[in-house]
């Protein structure tokens, strides 16, 4: 799965969008930046990276996981293999 890049290209289209937010989070935010969309922009940016990046980790343990049993099966086979129910 391809991830995101950190930086939104400069020909992305933008639209405006809802959003609901705290009036005092905005207040205090407004006096960082003068630019609250492009913060946002960028914030959000960084989080759907780290969230590509947590279920790419995810799914690599997962399958290493899948393969160390998939192997020890292979090795000494399973338990199941010995009690035949017929």
């Amino acid at each position: 799965m391809p991830l995101a890049s950190s930086a939104p290209a400069a020909s992305t289209r933008k639209r405006a969008v809802n959003l609901t937010l705290s009036e005092g989070l905005v207040a205090q935010a407004k006096t960082y930046t003068n630019n609250l969309s492009a913060t946002m922009e960028d914030l959000l940016t960084t989080y759907v990276v780290q969230q590509q990046q947590a279920r790419v980790s995810r799914q690599q343990l997962a399958d290493a996981a899948a393969n160390d049993w998939n192997a020890l099966h292979a090795a000494v086979g399973s338990f199941a293999d010995d009690h035949s129910t017929l």
